[in-house]
């Protein structure tokens, strides 16, 4: 797996820096994604001859990245992280962001549209921008980064608590054992997320690796507060 630092840029007065992030952390507990299938079940991939010899060819799955974006608020200010794995839940890459703060004069000009600009315009984006591996579904669990749709092309979807009951069947999409709405500015996604959500298996649990995320970036910023 590839981890890397990552520096937010945004407008001139946002605090910016570079933070490195923790590889163990990320890997620890990587299996509970999704229960171990069995090969005969699934096999990892397909093979193909080239010039008579048996190659291993890529699947869809195997080409499937999917990303978990998780931002905290912390004493030092805001910081994101971005952790990218294959359809099993294994993970590929992990970028986070240094703490990212507005003073008080930000506050009361940004006003309720602060969030959102913080978590999908300058940390989302940044992170999207920077990961190697990028994911082609990227899944969330905070409304302000339904934000980040509008900056890339990576449909984003906003995990449902188990007993949400205020959606309509028509704006949730079925993906491993959990629900998800799309950002509705964005109809197109649908048929995207369905078809991608055919790759995952059946009994996947989406919240676990955004623990992971939670859990890495608690890690970083007790590193940078002993810094």
């Amino acid at each position: 797996m590839r981890y890397d630092e990552t520096s937010v840029a945004g407008c001139d007065f946002w605090r910016d820096g570079r933070v490195r992030c923790c590889q163990a952390q990320v890997l620890r507990n990587s299996g509970r994604f999704v229960q171990e299938q069995r090969a005969k079940d699934e096999p990892l991939s397909k093979t193909e001859k080239v010039d008579g010899v048996a190659m291993a060819a890529k699947t869809d799955q195997d080409r499937f990245h999917l990303g978990f974006l998780w931002v905290a608020e912390t004493n030092l200010g805001f910081v994101g992280g971005l952790l990218v794995t294959n359809h099993r839940g294994r993970p590929l890459e992990f970028q986070c962001t240094t703490p990212v703060k507005a003073n008080r004069t930000q506050e009361i000009l940004y006003g309720n549209s602060l969030k959102p600009f913080l978590f999908g315009e300058l940390i989302g984006k940044t992170l999207c921008e920077r990961i190697s591996v990028h994911p082609d579904l990227i899944v969330v669990q905070q409304d302000e980064l339904m934000e980040l749709r509008s900056h890339q092309k990576a449909p984003v979807v906003y995990l449902l608590p188990e007993d949400c009951r205020d959606l309509p069947d028509e704006d949730r999409v079925q993906i491993g054992n959990q629900s998800v709405r799309f950002n509705p500015d964005f109809p197109e996604d649908v048929d995207q997320i369905r078809e991608r959500a055919r790759l995952i298996s059946g009994d996947a649990d989406l919240e676990e690796p955004l623990e992971r995320v939670r859990e890495a970036l608690n890690e970083t910023v007790k590193v940078q507060t002993v810094a």
